[in-house]
């Protein structure tokens, strides 16, 4: 019993001294300093592609600044050019997983197949994107380029390239006027007229038709890789507003069927979890489209156990669907039980107003697909309902009845802006758009006419014979592009 009353007084003087011990330290501030710290590792850090820095970090516009390069030279707005060692880094990563453009870059060095190019680009610029824009320069192009995305850039990766000479206009956290202003610039530049447009969703190639129409006079060719902007091309040409040829990328097979379906199977999880911090078993998802990419999306979520939805309006996709043990159904039919909408069609208007107010508290709300008008995100925007930011890219919408939505990007595509891709797959397509420019670049004149074309097979063939380098233990025989089918 003695024993035992002195190991407690002991314990107890033990405590009071590592009490006073703990007290010495400035308690409320050190937790405030924890909890930035957490908050800061699960948003900022590892949002927009594991950006370095957050638009937070300086609230002055990139527009309000003065910046100079190592080199002198001012042609470009970034969030800031001091980042660019971080983001050099970040390219001589992905280098070691973009085979495919490496090789190509190596091959035709010498040749310089884009001498005389002038090329004006608007998509993601991530460090993936960087080794697409480095390789053309490689190749001989001059290049001027803008973000497709407003919230996909990492801001380090911008800088990067503006250090290397490129005239490169974006950074994260762009507002719309930003946005245009960016694609603007890249444009309208005295003394510099672009031959060439590359794409993503379309945005630039509308900008050009708009405000400089005249340019279409020396453009030898655009190359679009969304469904979206694929989609206003075929709009363009069967009005007859076409102007010059186009390169159709997204239904290429080598975009088609590693790009939307492999990188979107991995990212999809990636960007939910960086964000919400979900998990996945025995949640009731519906995911709207059963392309290429809402068939990666269905995948990955059907391996970790959710419960799976799919509604698609094309009846072959919809066959697919239900053989590969997914249950088809109309959105109105599961609107009210699912605990995630996830919209994956390149069309507008998926899921409406009417829609999102029959959600259950505490759904999450994103999209996969390119544009951010596959939810009526506009309709949301209403002084009966609340906004309220969580996270970086997260934001809890309130309904008057206290009812919440957790929308994810603000309906814009979840992976390139909450998380990040996979690079291997991403140099598949980069190769695929670098092809495409220098078919339509150096083709004779008459062989494409002022409509919206695939990629030739013989180039695909090209692609993939690029991407096996890395992979000598596949045997591809006496590969030909009849193999390609």
């Amino acid at each position: 019993m003695i024993l035992n009353l002195l190991l407690c007084l002991l314990q107890q003087i033990q405590f009071a001294e590592e009490k006073q011990e703990f007290s010495r330290f400035p308690i409320k501030a050190g937790r405030r300093s924890l909890s930035r710290s957490i908050s800061q590792s699960s948003t900022d850090s590892y949002s927009s592609a594991a950006s370095y820095t957050d638009s937070s970090d300086d609230e002055t516009s990139p527009r309000d600044k003065t910046q100079i390069n190592s080199k002198g030279t001012s042609d470009f707005c970034v969030k800031n050019i001091k980042q660019a060692e971080f983001g050099r880094h970040e390219i001589e990563i992905a280098e070691q997983e973009m085979s495919a453009l490496i090789s190509l870059r190596k091959r035709a060095l010498g040749e310089k197949p884009l001498a005389g190019a002038k090329i004006v680009g608007c998509t993601h610029i991530t460090a993936q994107t960087a080794v697409l824009i480095e390789t053309l320069v490689a190749l001989g192009a001059q290049c001027r380029w803008s973000a497709c995305n407003i919230y996909s850039t990492q801001n380090e990766v911008a800088a990067a390239l503006a250090e290397a000479g490129v005239a490169v206009f974006a950074w994260k956290g762009e507002s719309e006027d930003d946005f245009w202003w960016c694609i603007d610039r890249c444009i309208n530049m005295q003394g510099w007229q672009p031959n060439m447009i590359l794409d993503d969703g379309g945005d630039l190639t509308h900008w050009v038709y708009k405000k400089y129409p005249s340019i279409f006079k020396k453009i030898r060719g655009i190359v679009e890789e969304s469904v979206t902007g694929v989609h206003r091309l075929y709009q363009l040409s069967k009005a007859g507003k076409l102007c010059v040829p186009a390169m159709n990328v997204n239904d290429s097979v080598t975009k088609q069927k590693f790009d939307n379906l492999y990188c979107c199977r991995e990212s999809i999880l990636d960007g939910l979890k960086r964000t919400t911090d979900v998990m996945f078993g025995g949640k009731q998802v519906v995911v709207c489209g059963y392309g290429e990419v809402g068939k990666g999306c269905c995948a990955a979520l059907k391996a970790l156990g959710a419960i799976v939805y799919v509604t698609e309006i094309d009846p072959i996709c919809a066959l697919q669907a239900c053989m590969d043990g997914f249950r088809v159904v109309k959105l109105n039919e599961v609107i009210r039980v699912v605990d995630m909408v996830i919209t994956c069609t390149g069309n507008k208007n998926v899921v409406t107003r009417d829609q999102l107010d029959r959600l259950k508290n505490g759904c999450i709300v994103c999209n996969m697909g390119h544009s951010n008008t596959e939810i009526d995100v506009a309709s949301l925007r209403t002084p009966e309902l609340t906004w309220e930011r969580v996270r970086s890219q997260v934001d809890h919408v309130i309904w008057p009845d206290g009812k919440r939505v957790l929308l994810l990007a603000e309906g814009r595509l979840l992976n390139l802006s909450c998380s990040t891709v996979p690079t291997f797959v991403l140099s598949i397509t980069a190769t695929t758009q670098a092809l495409a420019l220098i078919e339509l670049y150096n083709a004779p004149e008459g062989r494409y006419k002022q409509d919206v074309y695939l990629l030739p097979k013989k180039m695909v063939t090209y692609n993939v014979k690029l991407v096996t380098i890395i992979y000598p233990f596949l045997y591809l025989g006496n590969f030909t592009g009849a193999n390609l089918g």
